[in-house]
């Protein structure tokens, strides 16, 4: 199949991706907090370290997309246009006046200069001269009157695959929710993918690609913390189930903190039967299995043990855990630096920051080689391999 994907670690052929650019460098000391970034990254080494990753994808045969590509070429669709231009000017924040000029500026830009505005921004000072209106002279200079994406470089939250179906998720944090009109707008009408039903919406509850784990065929494993509400993950249940693509979901509460946004901070596979995890977590760490009942209703059972109720829905006998760095001391700063948040291209080989040296080292003693790639400066948005990626078709696990 063109786009399928029913395990997080069947052979990876096709991934999308979002290169770091000028919406990156839009970050100062001043937005950084708001936009989610926890320093000031410099762009061109980090623009280097993600083509590092592609490199190291591409190398071992997958195809890689990237969304501003995407884009651009979905913006020649008129329908997409204007559909992301009417997005984006539907801004209370604009006034009257101030949308018709931002309106009248987006009209003259071409598909790829408009695919650049939608993801880096619209600075105060590259408008057009022109009546702006009392909105734009009470501006900051210094600030948006579109605001920059930087976080679309964490292609993993704003859509994910199940089997052959792509849920556009909802994004809980307001510095993000735009990404997603740009995500739907391209599963709805970009060539590749136009004849696609989307499973989910950004209209609906919050629910982020880094919360879903696809942990076999037709079981998947939804955190709930930070990002994903309980009503978010019920609702994408819901859809899974009467979609016919799952049998069990394991909802699973995570610690509303900045360091365990996701479930994927704390846990992901690196073969059919292995996670590498959080080590303060592996004993602790709950789910709730949620099946359909006779009507098609989602349903919980009584909490269990993650490992123990994961293993159990994957129909093996146990999952297999190797846990981050050796000392609790070692284990807590690499579980920051996204030692857990590592990306499967096959069973038993994975993509993880080089910096994670004793994460990596415990993974290759339980035989997964590990594709180390660079990440200081990547990293200072929180997020690793896997939540730089989103793939779009695997090999079929089954």
């Amino acid at each position: 199949m063109e786009h399928y994907v029913d395990s997080e670690v069947s052979p990876l052929r096709t991934v999308l991706l979002h290169r770091p650019g000028a919406e990156l460098a839009r970050l100062t000391p001043r937005n950084n907090d708001s936009l989610l970034f926890d320093g000031i990254p410099w762009v061109g080494r980090a623009q280097e370290e993600h083509d590092g990753f592609a490199a190291a994808l591409t190398e071992r045969g997958v195809e890689v997309l990237y969304l501003s590509d995407l884009l651009a070429e979905t913006l020649a669709v008129p329908a997409a246009r204007a559909e992301l231009v009417a997005g984006v000017l539907d801004d209370r924040r604009l006034g009257d006046t101030l949308r018709d000029a931002v309106g009248r500026y987006l009209a003259d830009q071409d598909p790829d200069r408009l695919a650049e505005v939608l993801t880096a921004g619209l600075a105060h000072e590259e408008l057009k001269p022109g009546a702006r209106g009392l909105v734009y002279e009470l501006m900051d200079p210094r600030d948006f009157v579109i605001d920059p994406l930087p976080n679309l470089l964490f292609t993993r939250d704003s859509s994910v695959w199940v089997r052959d179906r792509v849920a556009v998720t909802s994004l809980a944090m307001p510095a993000r929710r735009r990404e997603t009109t740009l995500t739907r707008a391209i599963y709805r009408h970009h060539p590749r993918f136009v004849s696609r039903e989307l499973l989910y919406d950004p209209s609906l509850e919050h629910v982020e690609g880094g919360d879903v784990l696809v942990l076999a065929p037709r079981v998947l494993a939804i955190g709930v913390g930070e990002r994903t509400t309980p009503a978010g993950a019920e609702r994408l249940a819901r859809r899974v189930f009467a979609a016919g693509l799952a049998h069990t979901i394991l909802a699973v509460p995570i610690a509303q903190e900045r360091a365990t946004m996701h479930l994927d901070t704390v846990c992901t596979m690196v073969d059919v039967d292995a996670v590498v995890m959080y080590p303060n977590l592996a004993d602790t760490l709950r789910a709730f299995p949620v099946m359909a009942d006779a009507d098609g209703e989602p349903r919980a059972r009584a909490p269990r043990p993650f490992l123990e109720a994961a293993a159990e829905a994957m129909g093996i006998e146990r999952l297999r855990t190797i846990e981050t760095g050796l000392d609790p001391v070692t284990a807590e700063r690499e579980q920051w630096d996204d030692g857990n948040n590592t990306l499967a291209i096959a069973p038993r080989l994975c993509v993880a920051y080089e910096r994670n040296v004793e994460t990596n080292a415990q993974l290759e003693r339980s035989g997964i080689e590990v594709v180390p790639i660079r990440g200081s400066e990547l990293g200072s948005g929180r997020g690793g391999p896997r939540c730089m990626s989103c793939p779009i078709r695997r090999d079929p696990l089954a």
